[in-house]
């Protein structure tokens, strides 16, 4: 039996943001947004810590306000992977989790299931993914696909549609303007079998750290995505499938949209 890891929940919060600044402290049900993904995270199982990882005086006094725990960074991270970085480096732990401080809707078994994918000791960094139920996401360059080995291991993240459905999709890329393919038939029950990303992240504490001092990677640059920076260094990235949804605040529209969600839900 494996010997249990440590872990604590680690939330980088800036305060600006090129569309929504100061959005970790916009109201959502009469409470800022970083304290919907604070509380939420606290009912983990399996991590023993939650801590708010902050450059701003304003962030970090309104999660100390509310009963949480927090810690100041630095203002010059271009990354919450190096906030949390630099935050997890003063503390001892075996695993530290990435969850962003602009998702209100992350939920406790989320964090348990990506802390339990590094029960398997090949995997350096663990995250998890979901089956794409709806098409437009497939086509969505905002909506990042994942493919996995056999063993759940991540083989390529993309904005793209991976893997590309040929015999589905035809073979002229424009086919989302295409009348009469097969894909233009499917039903929503019928998506072919595709998995989205869900951006949360297990760390192992070496590979935290090894992943800070890396250089940015030619495919990172090229689709924007940082976990690809681990995967060309040689870092395994494990998968594990999630049937929760969740997502992000980046505008005051999402803002709306996360409330309509928590009042129907409520």
């Amino acid at each position: 039996m494996n010997e249990l890891m440590s872990a604590i929940v680690i939330i980088p919060a800036r305060y600006s943001s090129t569309r929504f600044p100061g959005k970790p402290l916009a109201p959502l049900q009469g409470r800022p947004v970083i304290e919907h993904v604070y509380r939420n995270s606290i009912h983990s199982r399996r991590a023993s810590e939650v801590i708010v990882a902050t450059d701003s005086e304003t962030i970090f006094e309104t999660v100390l306000a509310f009963g949480g725990k927090a810690v100041m960074t630095s203002a010059d991270h271009v990354s919450g992977t190096d906030r949390i970085a630099e935050a997890a480096m003063r503390m001892d732990y075996d695993i530290i989790v990435n969850v962003q401080g602009d998702e209100p809707l992350i939920r406790a078994e989320m964090i348990d299931d990506v802390i339990s994918v590094l029960d398997d000791k090949g995997a350096s960094i663990g995250t998890l993914a979901k089956k794409i139920s709806a098409r437009r996401e497939i086509f969505d360059a905002n909506t990042v696909k994942v493919v996995c080995d056999e063993k759940g291991y991540a083989l390529y993240f993309s904005r793209a549609p991976i893997p590309y459905h040929r015999d589905l999709f035809g073979a002229d890329m424009r086919i989302q303007g295409n009348a009469g393919t097969a894909f233009d038939t499917l039903s929503p029950s019928s998506v072919p079998q595709m998995f989205k990303h869900i951006g949360i992240y297990s760390y192992r504490r070496e590979a935290l750290i090894q992943m800070t001092r890396f250089e940015a990677t030619k495919l990172e640059m090229i689709e924007k995505l940082e976990q690809l920076r681990a995967l060309e260094h040689g870092l395994t990235i494990k998968v594990r499938e999630t049937f929760f949804e969740t997502f992000g605040v980046d505008t005051p529209e999402d803002l709306e949209r996360i409330e309509k969600c928590l009042n129907s839900s409520s």
